[in-house]
């Protein structure tokens, strides 16, 4: 008995000693392992890479930009059946565990033990709250010195934070496949869906994915995910999370995904979107750009932007037909399955209703075609084949541009069209505007371009941009980055710097051949009317800007002054510097169509201080403004209290002056005249008050127009990107109006015919519209109503600038003159 109990002793001797070596080995094992992990503080100031989001004027996405899709949620916005559905697939015991399910990790090591030497990866058997502890604080490494750390982790955070907060850090940063993080982004990217639209199956496949998102990809791996996913549904079942009629219904769902891509969400938005991203870059820095989850909401109108892209497109792509076919984009071999070959054509995605085609056989009547078929998800070629048809009315228009047959129109579809040619049509339309059943037009993409801008004349607000035909032929956006010489347009400057310094649109300049000695070494410059060798005498400026007269504005230069002008002329933004050659005046220089567009605004809102800008506002990922273009003060618009009859809300401008107000007013009334009698007449058909200039370059290479309404500025230029000679009579008035003229018509459509306001101090003098002169009261309807600054008026002589006397005074001489003009040095008036 005796030896029992020492027995029992020893054994229980041993026993304490064995557990007491067992402690301390823990104790140090845990200690050694402690000393290394890292601060799991920094979860509480955790701010992850959150993707910016631009939006436009009325809240419709824009774009999306990010290094990894996230959207931060806070738990509270995440809907309980989602959390649910990842509790059920990751870890059901989350909220009663303290970090770590021992059961599942005995379960794990058993495993671990029964595949020895087969070369399976371990089961890992974490909870939610180890996989927040590595994927926050370590490293993907399969060991057991990183599971320890994990586990002791685990134990640390669940010490630290609450449940929820450590399931919203796990929510939000877990990665689900397709460069999607957290639900959120998950969400989007799958099923273009907030995550409060998810249905039970959807929310269930996000839940499974965290386990291997590669292998359980919707199209490449089907049956996988559908079997994942119906596994969650089960375990939501399971645990009583939904009802048997909701599962029921959920795993007869087909797994049905939409893709999201990461480039402009509004159609003809493209760029517009990048020029703001560039800018956003430009301001804030790569790092702010894809992960700092700004929000931005830009100055974009949706309806203005599609309408400013079809006027425009429309207008390149009709001067383009006129100049001829020029035959197909590509050619394929459409042996075997043509749909394989044709979708590895580079086509454009954003020329939409076009679509890419291959003519499949032809016939003098018609050519059969197949279009290009769509890609799914993976990647993989959709089989689906669809055909059409293009008639002889699809290739009328299709005369060659080169070759024997050069401008003569087809009369057969074979003559234009052949087996394998690689094309784009869009359907067929009818005269009522209906389409023809399956009948389609042959198309080409324009090889002129160009680049048209809307504008708020009083914010500088851009509303509308289009950089070019498409965005995915090429990025570079014609409308900031394109320099041109504006040509006439950039008169209205030159006559500004008149009106501001004593003259007035009734102030007479001689229009007549000029020569201009340009110094030494330098030839002899004769600038000339667009129309060579029609000169018309003595002109008011008003006339003669109504008529882009050359002559009498490089005279107005001489007299001004170019110095002058360039100041003009970089005040308003035109121009950085502006050289004191008088070929300057006439628009030499090189610009962009959005700094035209933002000087005339200065014109059209009284000659206020405009900058233009395509962003109204950038919240932090908190909601914080941090940049907001208005600067203007509203006061009164605070009344916490509502409504009691205090005084109306006044806003306060305090932008620069950079022009008389009446000057504004005298260069819009003048350019008014362009519109109702001048090179622009074609905008009369608006039927709405628009002012505005045309301009050609040398060469017809570049074609303007500039002008506005009350509320809208809008550019255009149309031209080559590499600059040549666009064709006999190819003007701003012949180019560029007409496509203003159908922006203007479905922009202002809804508008009120409103008149542009004179400001206070102008006078309104009846005067005779072809001399100036303040009118008799027989003159009948040669009169028009001229405005004047208070201490000017019409002149009572005719005093004609270019016109000088022996002591080179300008003469005065009657109207009514004989005008015979001499080139200088032959005697006469010049």
């Amino acid at each position: 008995m005796r030896l029992l109990v020492r027995f029992f002793g020893f054994l229980f001797a041993a026993g304490t000693v064995v557990f007491l070596v067992g402690v301390a080995a823990a104790a140090g094992l845990i200690w050694h392992f402690s000393k290394d992990l890292p601060d799991y503080s920094q979860l509480q100031d955790y701010e992850p890479p959150v993707m910016t989001r631009v939006h436009a004027a009325d809240g419709q996405l824009l774009g999306e930009y990010a290094k990894e899709r996230r959207l931060y949620l806070p738990i509270q916005a995440i809907p309980k059946l989602v959390v649910n559905a990842f509790l059920a697939a990751e870890d059901k015991n989350f909220y009663e565990h303290g970090g770590l399910d021992y059961t599942g990790m005995a379960r794990a090591g058993l495993l671990y033990l029964q595949n020895i030497g087969s070369n399976r990866r371990p089961q890992g058997a974490s909870t939610i709250t180890q996989q927040v502890a590595k994927n926050f604080l370590l490293t993907n490494e399969v060991s057991f010195d990183r599971k320890i750390k994990e586990a002791l982790l685990a134990m640390r955070i669940e010490r630290t934070y609450s449940k929820d907060k450590i399931l919203e850090l796990y929510l939000n940063e877990i990665y689900l496949g397709l460069g999607a993080y957290g639900v959120a982004a998950a969400s989007l990217v799958y099923f273009d869906k907030s995550v409060n639209e998810l249905t039970v199956s959807e929310a269930a496949y996000l839940a499974a994915l965290p386990k291997a998102p590669s292998t359980l990809h919707p199209v490449k791996n089907r049956d996988r995910a559908i079997e994942r996913r119906n596994y969650v549904i089960d375990r939501l079942l399971e645990n009583g999370w939904i009802k048997q009629a909701d599962a029921d219904k959920a795993r007869k769902e087909t797994l049905s995904v939409t893709g999201r891509g990461g480039h402009a969400h509004i159609f003809a938005g493209e760029y517009f979107a990048e020029e703001v991203r560039r800018d956003i870059l430009e301001r804030y820095g790569e790092k702010k750009l894809y992960e700092g989850g700004l929000s931005v909401r830009t100055t974009l109108d949706p309806k203005l932007q599609v309408m400013a892209r079809k006027t425009m497109t429309n207008g390149l792509i009709n001067f383009d037909e006129v100049r001829g076919w020029r035959g197909a984009t590509n050619k394929i071999d459409i042996s075997g399955d043509w749909g394989v070959k044709l979708a590895e054509v580079k086509s454009l995605s954003d020329i939409s209703p076009w679509r890419m085609a291959v003519v499949l056989d032809v016939s003098d009547q018609s050519a059969r075609i197949g279009f290009q078929p769509g890609r799914e998800l993976g990647g993989a070629v959709s089989k689906d084949r669809q055909t059409g048809l293009v008639s002889m009315d699809g290739v009328r228009w299709a005369k060659p541009a080169a070759g024997p047959t050069r401008g003569k129109t087809p009369t057969a579809v074979s003559q234009v069209l052949s087996p394998g040619d690689v094309i784009y049509v869009d359907p067929l339309l009818n005269k009522d505007g209906s389409t023809v059943d399956g009948q389609f037009r042959l198309r080409q993409y324009p090889e002129v371009s160009g680049a048209m801008v809307a504008m708020d004349p009083n914010t500088g607000r851009v509303l509308a941009m289009v950089g070019g035909f498409s965005f995915d032929q090429s990025q570079f956006n014609r409308a900031t980055q394109a320099y041109r010489q504006p040509g006439s347009s950039f008169k209205p400057l030159v006559y500004s710097a008149a009106m501001d310094n004593g003259y007035t649109p009734s102030t007479v300049v001689v229009d007549a051949p000029i020569e201009i000695d340009q110094g030494t070494g330098g030839n002899v410059w004769r600038p000339e009317n667009y129309s060579t060798g029609k000169y018309y005498g003595p002109v008011t400026l008003r006339n003669a800007l109504q008529r882009s007269l050359n002559t009498v504005t490089v005279r107005l230069a001489q007299d001004v002054g170019m110095p002058l002008i360039g100041e003009y002329a970089k005040r308003f933004g035109v121009y950085d510097e502006l050289p004191n050659y008088l070929s300057y005046a006439l628009g030499a220089g090189e610009t962009t169509v959005m700094r035209m567009v933002t000087a005339y605004s200065m014109f059209a809102n009284g000659g206020r201080r405009v900058k233009s800008t395509l962003i109204d506002r950038i919240q932090d990922r908190y909601g914080r403004t941090i940049f907001k273009h208005d600067q203007r003060e509203c006061r009164g618009c605070d009344a916490p209290e509502g409504w009691k009859n205090q005084p109306e809300p006044q806003l306060i401008d305090r932008r620069e002056q950079v022009m008389d107000p009446m000057t504004a007013y005298q260069i819009t009334s003048m350019m008014e005249g362009v519109v109702q009698g001048g090179t622009a007449t074609i905008l009369r058909e608006v039927g709405k008050p628009i002012a505005g200039k045309t301009g050609t370059t040398n060469d017809e290479k570049d074609a303007w127009f500039v002008g506005f309404s009350p509320d809208v500025v809008i550019g255009i230029y149309v031209g080559y990107d590499r600059p040549r000679n666009l064709g006999a009579r190819a003007t701003g008035g012949a180019l560029a109006a007409p496509i203003a003229k159908d922006f203007m018509k479905l922009a202002l459509a809804d508008k009120p015919a409103v008149p542009f306001k004179v400001p206070a101090g102008i006078k309104l003098i009846r005067v005779d519209a072809k001399t100036g002169m303040r009118a008799s009261p027989g003159d009948g309807g040669r009169t028009i109503l001229e405005a004047f600054k208070p201490g000017t008026a019409p002149p009572d002589n005719y005093s004609v600038i270019g016109v000088a006397d022996a002591d080179g005074r300008s003469q005065q001489i009657s109207p009514d003159t004989d005008r015979t003009f001499m080139r200088p040095g032959t005697g006469g008036l010049y």
